[in-house]
């Protein structure tokens, strides 16, 4: 059916037609741009959250791990504007024709599906190649020794991208018993508070007038503001490419 029209789309078939998980209640999700026909990401939704789709003409899915509804782009404004719903040959599977407004993954990227799969030994080989050059370009644009020294004895920013994901898998499944689904229940003045007070806890921490103590105490208190700095960011739709933009721009 096209939304758009409300007229047919060479067959119809209807909402009951549909076949859903017979365990789940789930059908699976594709959502394309309807203009360059570009695969952005996947869900699962069920006939309620289908209902919603029709009626609103916004994107709507079903979570499978918080079991609860719900619209793309509602905390980020990334939404999605549902111009048509297809269904395959069996009735089990469909996709959302839409207009994209901002990117559809959390991540910041216009699509889900950014990277390929390739085999091991292949992957092992591109991260090794791509380590190499990455280091050599650093070196070049650095002119200052110290942090050239920090790049020579291999400090891993790696973990920093892994803490990212996790942030943003703790705000899409927000599973119960941990603290990052506490932030982001709490919402943004919880946050915002955090992170002014572990930004007082680093100044706080430098200015420890023992040497050893300050450097142990300034790192300890500078990771925590980074994490809660990373909930912020989540919390506000602001992804790190977005500061890394700005950043170059300067």
């Amino acid at each position: 059916m096209d939304l758009a029209t409300g007229e047919s789309a060479m067959q119809s078939v209807a909402l009951a037609r549909v076949r859903y998980d017979a365990t789940t209640g789930l059908v699976p999700v594709i959502v394309q741009e309807a203009k360059t026909r570009e695969v952005l990401m996947m869900a699962y939704a069920n006939r309620e959250a289908l209902k919603r789709t029709l009626e609103t003409g916004q994107a709507w899915f079903f979570s499978r791990s918080r079991q609860e509804y719900w619209r793309k782009g509602a905390t980020s404004g990334n939404t999605l504007n549902v111009l048509s719903i297809w269904v395959d040959c069996d009735a089990d599977s469909l996709i959302y024709w839409v207009e994209a407004v901002g990117p559809a993954c959390h991540t910041g990227e216009r699509s889900c599906f950014y990277r390929t799969l390739v085999s091991d030994s292949v992957a092992e080989q591109a991260d090794k190649l791509s380590g190499e050059v990455s280091i050599e370009r650093s070196i070049e644009k650095q002119t200052d020794d110290s942090a050239r020294k920090v790049l020579d004895n291999g400090t891993d920013f790696t973990l920093l991208a892994d803490l990212w994901d996790t942030v943003i898998s703790r705000q899409s499944e927000m599973p119960a018993g941990s603290y990052t689904t506490y932030l982001f229940t709490q919402g943004m003045d919880k946050i915002a508070k955090k992170v002014g007070e572990e930004a007082v806890e680093v100044a706080l921490a430098a200015k420890s007038s023992d040497a050893v103590r300050q450097r142990e105490e300034v790192a300890a208190e500078s990771a925590d503001l980074l994490y809660h700095l990373l909930v912020l960011w989540s919390a506000s739709g602001v992804s790190p490419a977005d500061v890394m933009a700005v950043l170059r721009s300067r």
